[in-house]
């Protein structure tokens, strides 16, 4: 039983873990969802039509960000108000919550089969060429709308599991997931021979492993739970559906916001001249960067439960402990990746690309990737800081910043100061980015210790 789900002889919830603690188990979770997310890649470089099959997969990502958003939206609105219903030990709205959350995802799986479909209509217009379009109406639509019967029903267990600090659960149901994935992957490239539709359809099965975990590990949490018989303080949300959307709308649209950004980043791509490779080293480059970047993501994460349940013991220090620490931990980080993947850049993308176009392209930026994701670390960290306060709003409103006014002028600067330098355009667009990134989050740190001094004030 993790801290979080035990009661001290009065009743009264014992402190949940520190957020590094909470953070370590999303850390191997994540950076290992984010490996086995090489695993489409890497089998697809076994296809006879290797680029365009990278490159398919390259704009599957703004349509997997779209899915990712309202998962993390819901996710985020039952995590933090089951956490608080849970402290307060109020039952009825436990399951007011639960209730409306089972209903927001039936709704997700007929309206993602819908943009699967609309993956396949579109594929010609968003493709740079009819090999690519011809790979992508497969890849596509099977990954979304396959993944609308998979994915959002995880969305209830993770929460519910996240609430009772047991990061734990899952990281397992992460890994469960992935296995999966690589055995099917495996048998359905090399024995069935089924192209990239096998790689995508392994990755919508692979999913039913974690949610069949994930599904016994809340249940087990619950049963505990309610197994010590606690007092329990009666009375129902007037508006469910509002506590629920106040949160999980403003998460859901900064993802949303983030999806949109790689729909800039592939336009601009497609119309360079060597546009093919310069998607495809893009794909693969921002697959590292996923990886690269995930102890940050890890720690925002973690840092939605931890941050709730300190400012409802109003404990406003130990969140800006927890911030502190994880900026720490985050430059340390840097430290070493640095160096590692700089070395390790070549030998990399040579494993995923044969054209020397495509790796000339990718090398460089695969280098840059560490410092690019230092600079994210203040943005991604800040926006759960806010919803654990219960505002959706600044997280919303600086997505809206950086990925709607920003991207798309950083992005095209950055391609023409490249131009200008002779350096290649993938290096200069990410480049253009990471200063859009850096200015952001050096704007939302200021905002968040502002905040935190004016909530100690208060308190």
């Amino acid at each position: 039983m993790s801290a979080a789900s035990r009661s001290d002889g009065a009743g009264r919830p014992v402190a949940m873990p520190g957020l590094l603690e909470m953070t370590a188990p999303l850390v191997v979770s994540f950076w290992m969802r984010s490996a086995f997310s090489f695993v489409d890649t890497y089998y697809a470089s076994f296809l006879p039509a290797k680029d365009a099959a990278v490159a398919a997969i390259g704009l599957s990502v703004p349509f997997e960000f779209v899915m990712i958003a309202v998962w993390v939206g819901l996710s985020t609105g039952l995590t933090s108000n089951f956490s608080r219903a849970m402290g307060a030990q109020e039952e009825d709205k436990l399951r007011q919550y639960l209730a409306a959350t089972w209903r927001l995802v039936l709704v997700c799986v007929p309206a993602f089969c819908l943009l699967g479909a609309a993956c396949w209509s579109f594929a010609g217009r968003l493709s740079p060429g009819p090999e690519v379009a011809r790979e992508f109406a497969i890849f596509g639509p099977t990954l979304v709308a396959g993944s609308a019967f998979t994915l959002f029903w995880s969305v209830i267990p993770d929460s519910i599991v996240k609430a009772h600090g047991d990061t734990r659960a899952t990281m397992w149901a992460g890994i469960w997931s992935n296995v999966i994935n690589v055995v099917l992957n495996t048998l359905f490239t090399f024995v069935f021979h089924w192209g990239i539709f096998g790689i995508a359809f392994s990755t919508v099965l692979g999913r039913f492993g974690g949610l069949i975990y994930a599904l016994r590990r809340a249940a087990a949490h619950e049963r505990e739970r309610k197994e010590r018989a606690e007092p329990v303080v009666r009375g129902l949300d007037p508006r469910p559906y509002a506590a629920l959307f106040a949160l999980a709308v403003p998460s859901a649209l900064s993802y949303v916001l983030m999806a949109s950004e790689i729909s800039v980043v592939n336009w601009i791509l497609k119309g360079l001249p060597h546009g093919t490779e310069s998607l495809a080293a893009y794909a693969i480059y921002y697959r590292v960067f996923q990886f690269v970047v995930m102890p940050a993501i890890a720690a925002s994460v973690a840092m939605l439960p931890f941050a709730a349940r300190r400012f409802g013991h109003k404990d406003v220090a130990a969140v800006r402990r927890g911030l502190r620490q994880a900026h720490l931990a985050g430059l340390a980080y840097a430290a070493v990746a640095t160096p590692l993947l700089y070395l390790l850049a070549d030998p990399l993308a040579r494993r995923f690309t044969a054209s020397p176009v495509t790796l000339g392209l990718l090398v460089p930026a695969l280098r840059a990737a560490p410092l690019l994701a230092l600079l994210a670390i203040p943005f991604f960290l800040c926006r759960p800081v806010f919803e654990g306060l219960g505002r959706g709003r600044p997280g919303l409103v600086m997505s809206t910043v950086r990925y709607a006014v920003l991207a798309a002028p950083a992005a095209w600067l950055g391609v023409a100061g490249a131009e200008k330098l002779g350096v290649n355009g993938v290096l200069g667009l990410i480049s253009g980015l990471g200063v859009a990134t850096a200015a952001c989050s050096a704007v939302f740190l200021v905002w968040t210790r502002a905040t935190l001094r004016k909530v100690a004030e208060s308190a």
